[in-house]
């Protein structure tokens, strides 16, 4: 099973590659071999200098990325295995997607573009502060007379909708998986196990208290067909490494 020692992301670093073939039919055939995973918007593949055998795919989500390296990682292409790892930054393509606004660092005037952009973002985020702190208020006021009728049945809400369930030792078609980093998403951890039979739906949630590194983190839950089918997936992916630094936990709940 594939892991990588970088942060995931929707590009892909591909090396290894058979620098022989013309960079022409190298970006069609990986074209063909990776556009089943997930859409892809861009192919960097060059013969100059420092990029022979190298290349970048990027991806319109996280989701196709990780589904192509995972199924591809060590693949023979043109009599080479292929290595796969995430980019260690996103693409300017990504970036370009998720922000109109994003100026290359190289531009003549990105420096005060991304001054006028990081300004923008600040007044954004006092904004949506100020919007939490009113909302909070008035919150306040409406629990002070809500726990005047049913105080038990407020208690009972909260705790489900907002804790983590208890781990069981008994089997169950549920898996509680603990640790996640914040990026990972449904998709993603869907990717991670519908390679097991059973899968049928991951939802993924904040957690409400950080981890021990004081980081936010997230929890999910994971349903499959049966239990012996969930226990398959629970003894394969607990204690797996998301990432470097992040262990998943998987439990029966």
């Amino acid at each position: 099973m594939t892991s990588s020692s970088n942060q995931p992301n929707a590009t892909l670093y591909l090396n290894n590659l058979n620098d022989k073939v013309t960079t022409q039919e190298l970006k069609t055939q990986l074209f063909a071999l990776f556009t089943s995973y997930g859409k892809i918007i861009e192919i960097i593949a060059s013969k100059k200098q420092g990029m022979r055998g190298q290349a970048f795919l990027v991806f319109t989500d996280l989701a196709g990325a990780t589904s192509a390296m995972r199924a591809c990682e060590g693949m023979m292409f043109y009599d080479k295995p292929i290595h796969i790892d995430y980019a260690k930054t996103k693409s300017h393509a990504t970036s370009r997607r998720e922000d109109p606004n994003f100026v290359p660092p190289t531009s003549v005037n990105a420096s005060s573009l991304l001054t006028q952009k990081r300004q923008r973002e600040d007044e954004a985020v006092e904004d949506e502060r100020n919007t939490k702190r009113e909302k909070s208020e008035e919150d306040e006021e409406e629990m002070e007379i809500d726990d005047d009728d049913e105080p038990a049945q407020k208690s009972n809400t909260l705790s489900s909708t907002t804790g983590v369930p208890n781990a069981s030792q008994q089997p169950s078609t549920r898996l509680l998986c603990t640790n996640l980093p914040q990026e990972v998403t449904d998709d993603i951890l869907a990717v991670l196990f519908q390679q097991y039979q059973g899968f049928q739906s991951a939802q993924v949630t904040w957690s409400p208290t950080p981890n021990a590194d004081g980081a936010k983190v997230k929890h999910a839950q994971v349903l499959f067909e049966s239990q012996e089918l969930a226990s398959v997936a629970k003894t394969a992916l607990d204690g797996f490494t998301l990432k470097r630094g992040w262990v998943m936990g998987v439990a029966f709940i």
